[in-house]
Parts: structure tokens; C-alpha cells; sequence
């Protein structure tokens, strides 16, 4: 009997996982972590740049305001500055108010009534009733001319006056103004340092001119004219004020300390500015916003300027020739309303050019624009036979560098220009504008060497 062989049985299922799944497991696992530990740490990198940015937009934007606000005294500063050390500046700010009708008619009344008050008219009628007693006249008519005094005086008021207005009004006037206060440049210098012996001076919180010398002149036009009782009018030092407020002393401590810092502030104002825009994360946008606060800034020290004076007119002391006055207010911050205008036209100009070189539909539309334009001129050009070569080929090379120059070169011009011009402003724009033209008409488009031709470069 034959014994047969039982089949062998089937393997028995394992009781765990197979190493495959144990290893795939464990890559899922890993790859989990690994996925975690980059989502940590992108959060990380995100949260330091937000916290990078904010700290570099925060202190981009305090930098702009301090510098617009700065701005603002800087430009005081050089007015005051220029006021002290400028003879020809100061010159030039006064010298026009000889020939002001206001100021004209002012120191007209002050010169009268000061020659009118060294005449005794009671002493001149009665030499009149001891000269017609000594010709014969009658006794009536000597007593009559004791009635007199009225009328001559009214009389000799009249001639004054009129004799005062000729010389104020003549060309010798304008020459005697001008040379006076050229020889007194130093009136501001002496006003700030609370000094009185120039032709000009503050005294008892009160800006004042002295109009001796014009009296002087209307003494002998009066001899000449036959009024011997002129001849014994005394030297006359009066003074025509024309600035008086109770906050002298204050105002003449704050320009005193803006001329001090008048030559250092706008570099300072500059730089801080400069900081700012290289601080930020857009700088394209900081230096819009550095332009605009700055323009924001002249405006209001322009508008400053007005109400100032009207509050000065409104507290000047009795008996003050307000229209005068406001001559004289007017005239001192004529070339500070002009560098206000100038600064403010550069700070709004700077602002445009920022926004036209950004992305912006309409920035893109111009440029583009132009460039076509020029282009076509210059296509013309050459083919109307006009060779570019090497300049071309060189301005192609170098354009960014080319721009930059001639940035630079307007900058540099606008700084050091003394007393920049809104006019100054407008034509240094124009010709930067015509530098760029021109740039771009040169600019023929062809590499500088072959192997910049291939399409990779």
C-alpha cells in the first residue's frame, strides 16, 4: 500500500506589516515632517521680513516727515542768512522802497511835521510886526499881522510839504536811499544783536529808519527858497517806523539762530531726505512722498507768510502808516516768497519725474510716446544720410549712466545756484528735458560689439 504525499498548506497570513509597507510608512511620515518643518519655516522668514519691512517703512516715512518739516526752516534760514551777509541782496530788498508810493508819502509826513516843529511860527510873526513897525506901516497893520499865525502857518505847512514830497520823489532821493543802506549793511546785523547806531535799528520794540539826512536836504531847499527862519533848524536825527510788535526780542532770537544754521540746514534737510528714500522698500514711492511733503511744506509757508502779515499790520502802534508798513513787510520777504516758489517747483517737478519712470498705464503711455517719437526723427535722420557710428554705438552702451549725469549735473546746478528762480526751475527742467531728447535721438539702438548682438545678450 501506497502512501501518498499530503499537499503542502498554504503560508499563514503575517501577522503585521510587510517591511514595504513598513518603510513606505515611514517616508509618509518623514515627508509629513519635512513638510511641517518648511511651512515653520517659511512662516518664520515671512514674519522677519514683514517685521523687516516694517521697521525700514517706519523709519522711511519719520525720515520724510522731519525732512519736509525741516524744510521749511531751511528755507527761512537761507533768506536770513543771505539778508545779513549779502550786501547786494540787501540792496536789493530795500533799495526799491524809495520809489514806493506809500513809503514816499509817509516819510513825507514824518519829515514835515518834523521841520514844522523846529520853526517857531510865533517867533517868524512877530519879526514880520517888528519889520513892518520899523518900515512905517501902521499900527493896525502891525497888530493885524499878529492875527497871522493861522494862515502862515497853514502856509509854511503847504511849503514844506511840498518842498519834502520834491525831494523824496527825485532820482537824488533813490541814489541817497541806496548808497545810505548799502554804507548800513549792517542794519540787520545790528537789529539782531539789539544795536542802535545804524540807519536802521530796533529801539523799544520798534524797527525804525532815520530820516535825518532828508531833512537836512529840505532845510536848504527851504534857504534856498527864501525861508531865512530855515537856516536855524538844528540837525535833526527822527526815526520813521515802519516794524513795531511787543515780539521783537523773540523774532530777533530765532533769526539770529536760523542765520547761524542757515548755511548747514539744507544739506542737513538733504541727507535726511536721501536716508528716507534709500530706507524704504519702494524708493520710487518714498521719493514721490519726500517731493510731495516737501511741496506740502512750502505751501504752507507760503500761506504762513500771508496771515503773518496780516496779524503784523493789524498790531502795528498808533500813528504807524500802515501801507507803508506792509511795503516794508513786503519788500523783506520778497526773495523768501521767491525761494519758497523755487523750492516748492523743484520739489513738484521732482514728484512728477519719480511717477512718469514708474509702471503706472499712464507713465508707460508717455514714455512710450516720446520714445516713438524721437525714434522716428531719428530714423529719418539717418536715412536721410546722417551717420550716428560710434556715438551711437557709445550712447547705447552707456545710456543709464548718461541719464544719470545729467540728473546730476541739474541737481548740482539747482543746489548751488544762488537764490534759485521759479524762471531758474523751469528752464534748468527744460534743458534736462532737451539733454534726454537728445540722449535718446544718439541713442541708435546698435551693440557696442558682435558677440552682443546674439540673442542671448
Amino acid at each position: 500500500m501506497t502512501s501518498s504525499t499530503p499537499p503542502p498548506e498554504p503560508d499563514e497570513p503575517p501577522a503585521g506589516p510587510s517591511g514595504d509597507q513598513r518603510s513606505s510608512a515611514r517616508g509618509r511620515d518623514e515627508l509629513d515632517e519635512l513638510r511641517r518643518r518648511v511651512r515653520a519655516l517659511e512662516s518664520t522668514e515671512r514674519s522677519a521680513a514683514k517685521r523687516h519691512h516694517w521697521f525700514r517703512s517706519t523709519g522711511s516715512v519719520l525720515l520724510i516727515l522731519l525732512a519736509s518739516l525741516l524744510s521749511l526752516l531751511a528755507v527761512v534760514a537761507v533768506w536770513a542768512n543771505s539778508i545779513v551777509r549779502d550786501t547786494d541782496r540787501y540792496v536789493a530788498t530795500v533799495g526799491p522802497l524809495a520809489s514806493n508810493p506809500d513809503v514816499q508819502k509817509a516819510i513825507t509826513n514824518r519829515v514835515t511835521s518834523v521841520v514844522l516843529a523846529q520853526i517857531d511860527v510865533e517867533a517868524l510873526v512877530k519879526e514880520l510886526e517888528q519889520a513892518a513897525t520899523q518900515k512905517g506901516a501902521p499900527p493896525k497893520a502891525a497888530e493885524l499881522l499878529g492875527d497871522l499865525k493861522g494862515p502862515i502857518t497853514s502856509g509854511l505847512k503847504s511849503l514844506v510839504s511840498d518842498v519834502v514830497e520834491r525831494v523824496v520823489s527825485s532820482s537824488a532821493f533813490d541814489t541817497v536811499w541806496v548808497n545810505a543802506n548799502r554804507r548800513a549793511h549792517s542794519a540787520l546785523d545790528k537789529a539782531l544783536t539789539g544795536e542802535s547806531d545804524s540807519a536802521v535799528s530796533i529801539k523799544n520794540g520798534q524797527v525804525a529808519i532815520d530820516v535825518g539826512p532828508i531833512v537836512a536836504q529840505v532845510k536848504d531847499r527851504l534857504v534856498s527858497a527864501g525861508l531865512k527862519p530855515a537856516a536855524r533848524i538844528p540837525a535833526v536825527h527822527t526815526e520813521f517806523v515802519v516794524f513795531a510788535s511787543e515780539d521783537v526780542d523773540e523774532i530777533k532770537w530765532y533769526l539770529r539762530v536760523l542765520e547761524i544754521i542757515g548755511s548747514w540746514l539744507p544739506v542737513i534737510v538733504v541727507l535726511i531726505a536721501a536716508a528716507g528714500v534709500y530706507l524704504a522698500v519702494h524708493r520710487r514711492r518714498a521719493l514721490i512722498g519726500a517731493a510731495l511733503g516737501v511741496f506740502a511744506a512750502m505751501l504752507l509757508l507760503g500761506i504762513t507768510l500771508t496771515v503773518l502779515r496780516a496779524v503784523y499790520l493789524d498790531h502795528l502802534p498808533a500813528g504807524a502808516s500802515e501801507a507803508a508798513a506792509g511795503a516794508v513787510f513786503d519788500a523783506l520777504v520778497k526773495f523768501l516768497r521767491a525761494g519758497v516758489r523755487a523750492v516748492g517747483a523743484v520739489a513738484l517737478v521732482t514728484a512728477i519725474g519719480a511717477f512718469l519712470v514708474g509702471p503706472s498705464r499712464v507713465a508707460v503711455l508717455t514714455r512710450t510716446g516720446c520714445r516713438k517719437a524721437i525714434g522716428a526723427l531719428r530714423d529719418v535722420s539717418v536715412s536721410a544720410g546722417l551717420p550716428l557710428g560710434a556715438v551711437g554705438r557709445f550712447v547705447h552702451r552707456y545710456k543709464q549712466w548718461i541719464g544719470g549725469v545729467i540728473l546730476a549735473v541739474a541737481a548740482i546746478v539747482l543746489f548751488t545756484w544762488n537764490y534759485p528762480t521759479v524762471a531758474v526751475v523751469l528752464w534748468t527742467l527744460v534743458i534736462v528735458l532737451i539733454a534726454f531728447a537728445i540722449r535718446e535721438f544718439l541713442d541708435s539702438g546698435t551693440p557696442d560689439t558682435p558677440s552682443a548682438a546674439t540673442p542671448a545678450a
